[in-house]
């Protein structure tokens, strides 16, 4: 059955792009020349920030464009469209688009703040971490709360600020936590530690879903997301073009998964959930029928659980999202009806805009109604505590 007039599309992975003056009107004075800020050079328009030059490419802010226009230089503002970076047009574009409501990520700090990770000054990096926050929730979200999902990040590298942060920000609304897909290329404790435990703690509590975006960590196999560029001595080769880890985007998700599945960490925060934020569905059939495999034959020897099959846990703790995956909807039974939302991705380069509800329609239209419902709307509403409010 088609996508229905009553359906609302809720993307669990949007972006947007911040306007010059996000942390501008919030830092202290005496960091505004320090603090993030654009600076106009040579035509260009550049963020500058703690002794760092870091540019808007290109890629990030395509909609409206023409593929054959797209690539990785530098973007000025008016290059983009204003739904790129203003909330109102951005309604206006969600509209066109047959969009109800989005969880817009960032783009400067990264999908998780891992600009603020590297920075050198980490006092203003946490100051910076919390600037977007109340940038995101109080200016972004209040333009349209029915129409953006509060999202906050969190300054991973210190777990006391970080559950400081997170209880704030979960005060003031925050329906998601956006954290790297793997703290360990990162040099930080992996999942199978206890070191973020206050974390899982606080998100379980509040029952705020912990969404990890592919390349927050910075990374993939012979690619690093930082630099965006190939990795000597890794699996890519050096000239391998960008379209090799664009396909490969999925692989950060699959082993995040199955590191989580196999920790103990689902076992002692029974309510605690993770969003596979633009991480595809095609994969999850075959990843939880080759992590039961393993676990039939290896749990007896290894620290891993007796009694909790990993496609068992995936079920209670795990949510994937898709914009086009066919051969995921072919197998969604095997994923979990209950377990699959849809995303947009706007502006980026995966997006359909402004025609995702028409793409959405068709890549549906052989699904029932009840499971449409599921994909589209419910599910992510049910995660993210979002209620429908007309």
């Amino acid at each position: 059955m088609p996508l229905q007039d009553h359906h609302q599309i809720i993307s669990v992975d949007d972006h947007l792009i911040e306007h010059p003056r996000v942390w501008q009107d919030r830092l202290p004075a005496k960091y505004q020349e320090q603090g993030p800020r654009i600076v106009e050079t040579d035509g260009m328009h550049l963020w500058h920030y703690d002794g760092q030059v870091i540019p808007t490419i290109g890629l990030n802010a395509v909609a409206g464009k023409d593929p054959k226009d797209w690539g990785m230089d530098p973007v000025r503002y008016e290059d983009m469209i204003p739904g790129c970076y203003d909330p109102v047009q951005r309604v206006k574009d969600m509209d066109l688009d047959g969009v109800q409501a989005a969880a817009c990520f960032p783009s400067f700090p990264g999908f998780a703040g891992g600009t603020f990770f590297r920075a050198p000054d980490k006092d203003l990096a946490y100051l910076c971490v919390q600037a977007w926050n109340d940038f995101y929730i109080d200016e972004w979200c209040a333009t349209a709360p029915d129409r953006y999902v509060p999202m906050a990040l969190l300054p991973f590298w210190d777990i006391d600020l970080t559950v400081k942060e997170a209880q704030r920000v979960a005060a003031k609304g925050a329906r998601t936590f956006s954290f790297p897909d793997s703290p360990v290329p990162l040099g930080l404790p992996s999942f199978h530690s206890n070191h973020w435990d206050p974390l899982w703690q606080v998100a379980s509590d509040a029952n705020i879903p912990i969404s990890l975006h592919f390349g927050s960590g910075s990374f993939m196999p012979g690619f690093s997301f930082s630099a965006m560029k190939p990795i000597a001595g890794q699996m890519a080769a050096l000239d391998a073009p960008m379209a090799v880890p664009t396909v490969l985007f999925s692989s950060n998700l699959m082993w995040s998964t199955v590191d989580l599945l196999f920790s103990r960490t689902l076992l002692r925060f029974p309510k605690l959930q993770f969003s596979l934020a633009e991480g595809g569905i095609g994969w999850i059939p075959y990843i939880l029928e080759r992590s039961d495999y393993t676990w039939e034959r290896h749990r007896w020897y290894q620290d891993i659980d007796m009694d909790a099959r990993p496609s068992d846990l995936f079920k209670q703790h795990f949510w994937g999202c898709f914009i086009e995956d066919q051969h995921g909807l072919a197998n969604r039974e095997a994923i979990g009806i209950d377990r699959i939302m849809i995303e947009v991705d706007f502006p980026h380069s995966d997006s359909n805009w402004p025609n995702s509800r028409k793409r959405a329609a068709e890549s549906l239209a052989h699904i029932p109604d009840d499971e449409v419902e599921k994909i589209v709307e419910t599910n992510a509403r049910r995660m993210l505590n979002f209620p429908r409010t007309n």
